[in-house]
């Protein structure tokens, strides 16, 4: 279905309004590319998905889905056998925790999930590693640190660390205190400086402090020393950082290795994760809309009951009810300007977008649709100073585009149909073209001022007037669509 014809409609305001209900950027990106389908067994099928959601968050609320990082960097790592840093390491672990908590959130005693063929395929393919979580869960304390346990020899390096850490400070604090040197220390503070630890000392006495000056305040008063008596410390603290970072690597191949075996199952969870957010979030829209899942049927009917502008508060839309191609495949809607007309025009365009895209719609159950080839529309006015193109010859372009691509099975929504030209003629041109798209068998809807295109109507096969209601009493529109009634 043409891109055009689909934001005509607004459909591409539904997309955007399912994508805020994905949590994860993947489920997003397959928000974003839903298309709707022309294939009576693809919307089947993503309705049946839906619907699934649907009645598993009745038994069981949301599944635990969060958001997951870009991992196809760290996917070639793996399969290049390589090094994982520590980020990436738990992220995959976190995803595996994902896999585990949505098969335990799926396979409850409360649900027969021989009723959710469709989840119960993908729940199913998840594969899950408690034993790979652990491990990364001991080993790892956050994105930047490796808890002590991860190794053996690592909880060594690092207890000896502690301990000359001590010494050093203990060592520089006699220094600092004592009665010889007090009175060259700036601050009793022991510091690192070049990952050394060093003491404070008064610029002026700087000579009387034998060691190493690693660095000088901004203001040249205060000189930072690390005293000899602490250097072979010092030294011996660097060869055992080296050793834990060299260990810390050791570590971090000894995770990543873990991973080699399972990059195609963590491809398939990292997949299905991202489905199952997407199917999850049509569910969560369908109940911000209070929608429900429509019955395809075969005869090239739309029949919808109660329904209502997806884009409209729910709260005060008013709801509209037609059935199109049983006893008639032409509708014309009249009815006074802001009544209505575009709106019903839309709704019945819209819900049958949402549907073949395998979204619930906002109407009463029992409500149902036709799988369309097409849906076009011509609605607004595209006059075009550039082009040179007035709003008759812009609509006019529309509808030659419309004939030339129109079926049998296209739905066809058709806005002041013949206007921005002499009466007469627009509504002798509206009746040749609703004329000729009836006899190619497509389902139409056109909103029209014209009191001939009303009189046709009323004398044709095929045809049916429908109008907007207006309260005289009040002199304003109810947005009621009537059915049988012109005005």
């Amino acid at each position: 279905m043409e891109y055009k014809y689909l934001q005509k409609l607004e459909y591409t305001k539904i997309i955007e309004n399912l994508s805020c209900f994905c949590n994860t950027y993947l489920g997003k990106s397959l928000a974003n590319s839903l298309v709707p389908s022309s294939d009576k067994k693809s919307v089947q099928n993503l309705l049946l998905e839906t619907d699934e959601a649907i009645n598993i968050m009745i038994k069981n609320s949301t599944p635990p889905i969060f958001e997951m990082q870009d991992m196809t960097v760290y996917l070639k790592i793996l399969e290049s056998f390589g090094v994982l840093p520590i980020k990436a390491i738990l992220e995959f672990k976190n995803i595996l925790q994902f896999a585990d908590d949505l098969k335990k959130y799926f396979y409850q005693e409360h649900i027969h999930v021989l009723d959710f063929s469709i989840l119960n395929a993908l729940f199913s393919a998840l594969y899950t590693n408690i034993g790979i979580v652990k491990k990364i869960s001991i080993s790892i304390i956050d994105e930047n640190s490796i808890a002590d346990n991860a190794s053996a020899n690592l909880a060594s390096i690092r207890r000896k660390q502690r301990k000359l850490e001590q010494d050093i400070k203990n060592k520089l604090n006699d220094i600092i205190h004592s009665s010889s040197f007090s009175k060259y220390i700036q601050e009793n503070v022991v510091t690192i400086r070049n990952d050394r630890y060093v003491i404070p000392v008064k610029e002026e006495y700087r000579s009387q402090i034998k060691g190493l000056i690693h660095d000088m305040s901004s203001t040249g008063s205060t000189v930072f020393i690390e005293p000899i008596s602490v250097f072979e410390w010092n030294n011996e603290l660097n060869n055992l950082r080296i050793e834990e970072n060299i260990e810390i690597e050791k570590i971090l191949h000894d995770l990543s290795k873990l991973f080699y075996p399972y990059v195609d199952e963590l491809k398939t969870d990292i997949e299905i994760i991202a489905k199952l957010d997407f199917i999850f979030a049509k569910a969560k829209y369908a109940k911000s809309l209070s929608a429900t899942i429509p019955k395809i049927n075969d005869k090239k009917e739309i029949n919808l009951l109660n329904a209502r502008h997806p884009l409209l508060d729910k709260n005060t839309v008013v709801p509209i009810s037609v059935n199109l191609g049983n006893q008639f495949s032409v509708l014309l809607i009249t009815g006074p300007n802001t009544g209505g007309k575009t709106v019903s025009l839309k709704t019945i365009g819209l819900l049958s977008l949402m549907a073949c895209s395998g979204l619930a719609i906002p109407a009463d159950e029992n409500s149902t649709i036709y799988v369309f080839d097409n849906v076009f529309a011509d609605i607004g006015d595209e006059q075009s100073i550039s082009a040179s193109l007035s709003t008759f010859s812009s609509h006019m372009v529309n509808i030659v585009d419309i004939i030339s691509n129109a079926t049998s099975e296209s739905l066809i929504l058709l806005d002041e149909l013949g206007s921005g030209t002499d009466p007469l003629e627009g509504a002798n041109l509206a009746i040749s073209i609703l004329e000729y798209f009836k006899n190619i068998g497509g389902l139409i809807v056109s909103t029209t001022h014209y009191l001939e295109l009303k009189k046709h109507a009323l004398v044709s096969p095929g045809f049916e007037n429908a109008s907007v209601e207006f309260d005289i009493d009040t002199l304003s529109p109810t947005y009621r669509l009537l059915v049988g009634i012109p005005r």
